[in-house]
């Protein structure tokens, strides 16, 4: 997990909890052009979230967008616990 780079931070959305699918669907989806500087760039880019649901979409959604860059990643998540609230984390590594 080196030379991650976070694109946390920028928005109050980044510590919400979405009350529906559609609401973290739409969030995830919103975060292709932060994910996209990136990606372009083959750097291994990274989001965290306490939101389960936004983490889930990233999982179905990061490899479609590394294809359309055609770039070969692997995305790998985990879950942390950080002074009792879990968070979830999502990231690419270039193959």
């Amino acid at each position: 997990m080196e030379n991650i780079i976070w694109i946390n931070g920028s928005s109050k959305e980044d510590n919400r909890i979405f009350a529906s699918d559609l609401e973290a669907r739409e969030w995830a989806e919103a975060l292709h052009s932060d994910f996209a500087a990136y990606l372009s760039k083959e750097n291994n880019v990274g989001y965290a979230s306490p939101d389960e649901k936004v983490i889930h979409y990233l999982l179905t959604i990061l490899p479609q967008w590394a294809v359309y860059n055609h770039l070969k990643v692997e995305v790998c998540t985990e879950k942390i616990n950080i002074s009792g609230q879990i968070i979830y984390r999502i990231w690419t590594e270039n193959v």
